[in-house]
C-alpha cells in the first residue's frame, strides 16, 4: 500500500494522477482556512482601547508551515518540481489574496502596503515550498536509476 502511494505519479493512471493533484490542492486550501482567519485586520484588544491585538496566532502559522511542507515533501517525491508550487503554494497566496482584499485596513496611512504584505508572504511560501520539494525530490529512486542509465548508455561508467 505505501508503495503505492509513494510511487511516481507520472507512471500513475491519470485519474489517479489528478484526483491526486486535486486532493493536494484542496489540503493545502483546507490547511489555510482552518490555520488562519478569514478576516486579518487587528482589533482593539478591548472595548475602547487603543491598543490593537492581530487574530492571527502563531500556533496557526507554524501549523500551516507544517502542513505545506508536508505536501510538499509528498509531491517532492511524487512529481515534477513546478506541480509542488502550483498544488501547495498557490492556493494559500490566492486566498490570502482575496482575504486582504475584501478586507481592507483602516484608513490610515498603511491602508494601501497590503499588496506588498501579500508578496512578502507568497514569495517566503513559494521558496520554501520549492526548498523542501527539491530536498524530497533527492530521495526519489527512480531519478538515481534514470541517471545511472544515462551515464552508462553515455559511456561515461
Amino acid at each position: 500500500m505505501t508503495e503505492k502511494l509513494l510511487r511516481p505519479l507520472r507512471t500513475r493512471p491519470w485519474p489517479e494522477r489528478w484526483l491526486t493533484r486535486v486532493l493536494g490542492a484542496a489540503l493545502s486550501c483546507a490547511a489555510y482556512l482552518v490555520c488562519i482567519p478569514w478576516d486579518l485586520r487587528n482589533r482593539p484588544e478591548s472595548p475602547g482601547s487603543e491598543l490593537e491585538t492581530t487574530p492571527v496566532t502563531g500556533t496557526g502559522v507554524l501549523a500551516l508551515a507544517a502542513v505545506l511542507l508536508l505536501l510538499a515533501v509528498h509531491f517532492g517525491l511524487r512529481d515534477a518540481l513546478a506541480w509542488p508550487l502550483l498544488l501547495v503554494a498557490a492556493p494559500p497566496a490566492v486566498l490570502l489574496h482575496v482575504s486582504l482584499r475584501t478586507h481592507p485596513g483602516p484608513a490610515d496611512g498603511l491602508a494601501g502596503a497590503w499588496p506588498l504584505t501579500w508578496a512578502a508572504v507568497t514569495l517566503l511560501g513559494a521558496t520554501a515550498v520549492l526548498v523542501a520539494s527539491a530536498v524530497a525530490r533527492q530521495f526519489r529512486t527512480d531519478l538515481v536509476d534514470a541517471m545511472e542509465e544515462e551515464m552508462a548508455l553515455a559511456g561515461l561508467r
